[in-house]
């Protein structure tokens, strides 16, 4: 079997398409974006395509080395991306011609079923609990909400307390028995880190994500010192190697996200070395439903799994959703807050060819909000 051509689509709200077909007929589909920079992503995935064409899909590991190493510069987002989509598409072949699912070829499940966590908006207190009593009566266990707006470097008593009191009406929705986890987006800096984390413990939160920006994470030893609140961090880092002295730094919960570092492959080598230092896996995903899907067949065989991000629903995906680019939504099909044991060959989804095209032929521009302050800087989203 060759590698007879890649083809992507860009798919609206804001993701990137991969098929690679083959001489036997057997294609497999991956997703290697980055939110913001989907026609970069694509032009390395074409630049790649070099390398792949008249190949062996099955060598998937030898493919990964050549992908990431061959050239002379090498790592970071843009190509960390491209070789995720592809590695993803790589594994759907495989699977396809073994008539297995991924999780199969990885060692075989390590569980029956997978939590998975709803996203909440809302800015209001009154607001975020709404959202989440919804998610509560979904079936959800678990709920992720941002923790605040934008943050100056050193903020006032009255956003502190915001920010505690968001979190708070949303615990008094979920009770005991539930989580909640905080997404701050890198926005605190360290300074505020350490006044708002102890804040948070009487709340109980499953984790806070990304506390301070990935740039800081030598701040990271300060913060685990001052709070028991499990710190979480990961989505922006696109290697095993990126995520060395993060794991060794006191964090309790890895993110990496399968469309951005690497793809199956790689993450599941982060999921070992994870293990290694007593981390959970989180994985990252508030993208499209091959990304979701990767990273399903991901959680059931890795056994440091904590709970899985999922997009249905979010809302960047107003107007188009994960379901609307499959021909079988069954396996994003949440019961109870899990996700069941995807039994289908490769990936375990059937995309629908016909709407991905279609969406490709208008295609997106999504590009992420710039925020200012008060006096008109730039502050991070």
């Amino acid at each position: 079997m060759k590698i007879t051509a890649l083809e992507t689509f860009l798919v609206a709200p804001r993701w990137l398409f991969l098929r690679i077909a083959t001489d036997e007929g057997i294609t497999g589909w991956g997703e290697p974006v980055i939110e913001g920079r989907a026609e970069t992503v694509r032009a390395a995935v074409h630049e790649l395509a070099d390398l792949l064409v008249g190949e062996d899909p099955l060598r998937i590991e030898h493919h990964w080395q050549v992908l990431t190493k061959s050239g002379f510069y090498r790592g970071g987002p843009v190509l960390s991306s491209a070789v995720a989509g592809i590695d993803q598409a790589l594994w759907d072949i495989a699977g396809k011609t073994h008539d297995v699912p991924v999780h199969q070829l990885l060692g075989g499940a390590v569980r029956d079923r997978l939590r998975v966590y709803a996203w909440i908006g809302g800015d209001s207190p009154e607001h975020v609990a709404e959202l989440a009593r919804e998610q509560v009566e979904a079936g959800f266990t678990a709920v992720k909400m941002n923790g605040s707006a934008q943050l100056r470097p050193i903020d006032t008593l009255a956003q502190s307390r915001a920010v505690v009191d968001r979190v708070t009406a949303v615990r008094e929705v979920l009770g005991d028995d539930r989580d909640v986890a905080i997404d701050f987006h890198g926005r605190m800096s360290t300074a505020t880190a350490k006044r708002i984390l102890p804040l948070l413990e009487p709340l109980h939160p499953l984790f806070v994500e990304e506390p301070v920006l990935p740039e800081h994470s030598r701040n990271l030893p300060q913060l685990v010192g001052v709070t028991s609140v499990p710190l979480a961090l990961g989505e922006r880092l696109y290697s095993r190697w990126d995520f060395h002295d993060v794991l060794a730094s006191g964090i309790a919960v890895a993110q990496p996200d399968v469309s951005h570092a690497g793809g199956i492959s790689e993450v599941r080598r982060i999921a070992a070395l994870a293990e290694v230092h007593d981390v959970a896996m989180a994985p990252h995903c508030p993208l499209g439903p091959i990304a979701l899907a990767a990273s399903m067949q991901l959680g059931f065989a890795i056994p440091n799994f904590l709970i899985q991000e999922q997009s249905l629903g979010i809302h960047y995906n107003r107007g188009h959703d994960l379901l609307d680019y499959l021909l079988d939504p069954t396996p994003f099909h949440f019961t109870d807050g899990h996700a069941a044991r995807p039994t289908g060959p490769g990936l375990g989804i059937q995309i629908d060819e016909n709407a991905v095209r279609r969406a490709d032929a208008i295609g997106h521009r999504w590009r992420n909000p710039v925020w200012r302050h008060s006096d008109g800087s730039f502050a991070e989203w």
